[in-house]
């Protein structure tokens, strides 16, 4: 991972540290860099689990309209059978290979097979999929790295702040992250993922040259986290393509969420399990 030449400086907590405790060799930061965790808050999305659509743009896989998505809260209202997401395959801007992929994995789904998710077998999200588990994140700030917290698992994300990639990352499930703040704006790049995630709730594969850019901002006074989306992958699409993410302000303490604990393999993929005490 980069590694910033400024000395390193401690808080506690989700609070942001003040300007005026930063030590001399931290380097050039920005006088009032914008603060993701306003007295230790979180942000958690309020309104499903899906990308929303840029005008203009390449645009992402979306569900097939021709199979409609059937989520627990649809079959409770209306007494319908839940389902699981499948992927509407007429996207001109997947390459021919990825198509094929899903299409097999599409037509076991519906010939019943259990669809696969990260967040059911305990796996790590990878980029940017992570911004669909729902939340609540949250962030912890310094001037050589940001924390973005994740409550299931506690899974973490570290951005690296104001240094270059890697020459040759090893591959990770949440790559290598580096990032800046632009005035209101916290930019996240990110690289060097490995193949073993999907980049959406569609199952849609990528490459190892996945490339992904996120723009966080809050907007609404404070009541909305918005996230710009950019993914790119010249193996798997034939142009860049966009996504927006918004997230509710959370004021609720970070939870313990442990997806190993009481789930028995109950979708058979692979959960993994640590057999042996750690102390």
């Amino acid at each position: 991972m980069p590694k910033s030449a400024s000395k390193a400086v401690l808080i506690a907590g989700t609070a942001w540290l003040a300007a005026a405790t930063l030590v001399a060799d931290a380097g050039a930061q920005s006088a009032s860099p914008p603060n993701f965790a306003p007295d230790g808050a979180g942000w958690e999305a309020p309104n499903g689990t899906d990308f929303i659509l840029v005008p203009g743009a390449p645009r992402p896989i979306v569900q097939d309209p021709a199979n409609p998505y059937i989520n627990n809260g649809i079959a409770n209202r209306t007494g319908q059978q839940p389902n699981y997401r499948i992927g509407d395959l007429k996207n001109p801007n997947v390459k021919q290979w990825a198509l094929d992929v899903m299409k097999k994995d599409n037509d076991e789904v519906l010939k019943g097979k259990i669809a696969f998710t990260a967040g059911q077998s305990c796996v790590p999200w990878g980029v940017p999929a992570v911004s669909l588990s729902g939340g609540p994140f949250f962030f912890v700030q310094t001037p050589q790295k940001v924390l973005i917290i994740e409550e299931g698992d506690r899974q973490a994300r570290r951005v690296y702040m104001n240094v270059p990639h890697s020459k040759d990352p090893k591959p990770s499930w949440y790559g290598e992250s580096v990032g800046r703040y632009e005035g209101d704006t916290l930019v996240v790049d990110t690289i060097g993922m490995n193949t073993k995630t999907f980049v959406d709730n569609f199952r849609t594969p990528h490459t190892d040259k996945l490339h992904v850019v996120e723009r966080f901002r809050v907007i609404d006074g404070g009541k909305t986290l918005e996230v710009h989306i950019t993914v790119e992958d010249p193996g798997t699409f034939n142009q860049p393509w966009q996504a927006i993410r918004r997230y509710g302000r959370s004021d609720g303490e970070l939870g313990e969420n442990i997806c190993r604990e009481g789930n028995f393999l109950l979708f058979d993929y692979g959960i993994p399990i640590d057999e042996t005490a750690d102390f």
